[in-house]
């Protein structure tokens, strides 16, 4: 897809929460086998914005500061002897902010998506921001 107004172009009105999950899904079928079989149970949910509870936790100003969010138990810290959970992980991704981020950037709208879930599962997996921003950029 190529990068900028022509990605924006593609729309007459925003995508809605619907059309960024199908991205999303995209994106999760398009991952490698190793990082899909731990992800199998993983739910994307789309929502405006993360609520107000979440932000004060992550400490975070403004609602456009957060375009995803992991929750769940990261791969490896779950435990044989505890009981099963009735939960399931979820990847939220913020409609409101990845939408005014993709109109400031021009960046391709499912990059930013695919960026933000990888983001995400990367977190799944257990690492920190610093570890995925090491391997990312080689510790630049």
């Amino acid at each position: 897809m190529s990068p900028g107004p022509a990605d924006q172009s593609l729309y007459a009105t925003p995508p809605s929460a619907s059309e960024i999950e199908r991205i999303g899904l995209r994106v999760l079928a398009e991952l490698p086998e190793l990082f899909r079989r731990h992800v199998r149970e993983i739910v994307i949910r789309v929502q405006d914005f993360a609520d107000d509870a979440t932000l004060a936790e992550m400490g975070i100003e403004s609602p456009f500061d957060l375009l995803g969010l992991y929750h769940g138990v990261p791969v490896g810290h779950g435990s044989e002897m505890a009981p099963p959970r009735s939960d399931v992980d979820i990847i939220f991704l913020y409609r409101r902010p990845l939408l005014d981020y993709w109109c400031e950037t021009g960046e391709p709208l499912e990059n930013i998506v695919r960026n933000t879930l990888i983001h995400e599962i990367g977190h799944h997996f257990g690492f920190s921001d610093e570890d995925m921003d090491e391997i990312e950029f080689g510790g630049r």
